[in-house]
């Protein structure tokens, strides 16, 4: 059917294949075993499919919401036979995904305007947050923008290094100060420079510490309001990072950063390493908010723009 038809380019598609392999044959094997020696979709081939979206972590409430709307299609089709349940779920996924995720982008891209489009970037140590916006850096680079990157995570000495490390690889300019200044401060003169530079894009880090949300909420709102006093109505865009191979926990970060600030996009990291790539579903399904890149190998090209038809073909191919 047509919403399944290609899109990236063979390469492109061939490294989201190989980085959800351990996704897919995790969740086929499953799947086959709970249709094994069914020939109808019945109670018993439904109670065995909700255990495998839940044990692939899909999450429960995803995972009901998929099951209903099977339920429905059976009810409709008495005779609905285990050889279609595959397609099916490919297109209850599928219509899952559109719901939030709208768009159909296959590249990197950013809106055109007058002042730089900023992305303010949040997410817990170890995620691999510093690595994605290296990755998004150098990605927009080969888009023809003008990158800047902020290091306003100044509570890890680690993070302005490892930040530089990515600035100096990808050659774009990184604005810095000492560990433990004032994060808005470095948000507002990254700001400054880019644009003076005229700058296209510009990459805020901040920290991720999540043991008081308190402090966290502050903190980010002080860094848009500071943002703000350079260019209004900015950041364009708060992009959260979350390791995809941590399953559950992923949607623990998700439901704490989004009640200490609006966050507008995701993306979902390290998918290659894990076989629990249906954490994508859930978390898109259960915030609302649109995953826009995902990680699916440790290369410098391996960071891809969400595409939910590429992403469901190679879930079920």
């Amino acid at each position: 059917m047509s919403f399944f038809k290609k899109i990236f380019s063979k390469e492109k598609k061939e490294t989201l294949d190989k980085g959800l392999e351990k996704t897919k044959s995790s969740f086929l094997d499953k799947l086959g075993k709970a249709v094994a020696g069914k020939s109808k979709v019945d109670d018993d081939v439904l109670d065995n499919l909700e255990e495998v979206l839940v044990s692939s972590d899909v999450g429960v409430d995803t995972t009901l919401k998929i099951i209903k709307r099977i339920e429905a299609r059976v009810a409709k089709d008495k005779y609905l036979g285990t050889s279609e349940l595959n397609v099916i779920l490919r297109e209850e996924i599928a219509g899952l995904l559109s719901e939030t995720n709208t768009g159909d982008a296959t590249k990197f891209d950013i809106p055109e305007q007058k002042e730089p489009y900023v992305i303010m970037v949040v997410g817990v140590n170890g995620v691999g947050k510093t690595t994605t916006i290296g990755k998004l850096a150098h990605q927009f680079k080969q888009a023809g923008k003008k990158v800047v990157l902020g290091a306003a995570d100044t509570f890890r000495a680690a993070a302005i290094d490892q930040l530089q490390v990515w600035a100096d690889r990808t050659e774009v300019p990184l604005v810095k100060q000492s560990m433990g200044s004032d994060p808005a401060s470095v948000a507002f003169d990254t700001l400054e420079s880019a644009v003076t530079q005229g700058a296209d894009v510009v990459i805020i880090d901040t920290a991720g510490r999540l043991h008081n949300k308190v402090n966290l909420m502050n903190e980010l709102t002080k860094v848009k309001r500071v943002m703000q006093k350079v260019i209004p109505n900015t950041p364009d865009e708060v992009l959260l990072v979350l390791d995809g191979s941590t399953g559950q926990n992923a949607f623990e970060q998700a439901k704490q950063f989004t009640a200490a600030t609006e966050v507008t996009s995701l993306a979902v990291t390290k998918l290659d390493g894990t076989a629990k790539g249906g954490v994508v579903i859930g978390i898109s399904d259960q915030f609302k908010i649109p995953v826009k890149y995902i990680g699916v190998g440790e290369g410098i090209e391996d960071l891809q723009v969400f595409n939910k038809h590429e992403f469901v073909d190679s879930f079920f191919n």
